[in-house]
Formats: structure tokens, C-alpha cells, sequence
């Protein structure tokens, strides 16, 4: 297992904690130096807040742990690829590589539709990588949709 692997390994264990809460099962770490400086997943309903997304939970928990609002030399680990949102609150933190596991063909702002994370045009780029643990961070959201299907129905 690779790095990124081991680390990816976490912010599924995460998005496991949003899935047990009903949330769209999306987590995320925020490594620096080898230590876990920040962590979240997706808290939209809980929180009642279109922000609440694991990337931004997980941001304001490493600055608020490193005591900077720049998160310079962090990578961040997150399950699915960023929205908009997401991949430009990475760019105004200044993390310097973003990991994520399955692509988003609707909202991916990280290669997908968008590529904010290494647009030129902007004053930061994040080196980033996708499709670490693809298949497994795809199938928890599969899994928690086709749930909310059979419920409804």
C-alpha cells in the first residue's frame, strides 16, 4: 500500500462516519509533517449548512490546529474529487498537494469540469492527484444513493 493509499485509508473512515450519520458520504485529512492536523466529512444536514462540506471542516481544523491561516507543506486527503468550492478554498490555504479518490462527474473542480487546484490564472496551484482508492471511495457513495433510492420509494 502506498502512502496516499494509507492516508486515503483514513478519510474513508471518515466518510464511514458521515454515511452512519446520512450524510452524502464524503471525508477528508489534512496530513502535515506525517500527523493528522485536521479532519471532517460532510456535516450539510447535520449543521444545516451548504458549506459543511469534509474539505472545509477539515481546513478549519488544521489552521485552527497550526495556527495559520496558510497550509503550507499539508496535503489533503479527501474521498471524492472537490466541488468549486472546495478546490478554491484549497487554493486560498496554499496546500501544496490534494489527494482524492474518485472522480465527481457533476461537480469535480479538480480535473474534472474545473481544474481550479493548478489553473495558472490563479496566485496558488495545488499539485493534484486523483483516483487513490477510486473504486472503494466511489462505492461507499454508490451504496449510500442506492439507500436513499430504496427508502423513497
Amino acid at each position: 500500500m502506498t502512502t496516499h493509499e494509507r492516508w486515503m485509508t483514513l478519510a474513508l473512515k471518515e466518510a464511514q462516519t458521515a454515511f452512519s450519520k446520512d450524510e452524502v458520504p464524503v471525508g477528508a485529512v489534512i496530513v502535515h509533517g506525517g500527523v493528522v492536523v485536521g479532519r471532517g466529512y460532510n456535516q450539510i444536514e447535520m449543521m444545516n449548512d451548504p458549506t459543511a462540506h469534509a474539505e472545509m471542516i477539515a481546513l478549519t481544523a488544521a489552521s485552527s490546529h497550526l495556527n495559520s491561516k496558510w497550509l503550507k507543506g499539508c496535503t489533503l486527503y479527501v474521498t471524492l474529487e472537490p466541488c468549486p468550492m472546495c478546490a478554491g478554498a484549497v487554493v486560498l490555504a496554499r496546500i501544496p498537494t490534494i489527494v482524492f479518490g474518485c472522480y465527481d462527474p457533476k461537480m469535480g473542480a479538480c480535473g474534472t469540469l474545473y481544474s481550479i487546484t493548478e489553473d495558472k490564472r490563479l496566485n496558488h496551484r495545488a499539485h493534484t492527484i486523483g483516483g487513490v482508492r477510486d473504486a472503494e471511495c466511489g462505492e461507499l457513495i454508490k451504496e449510500f444513493f442506492r439507500k436513499k433510492r430504496k427508502r423513497s420509494s
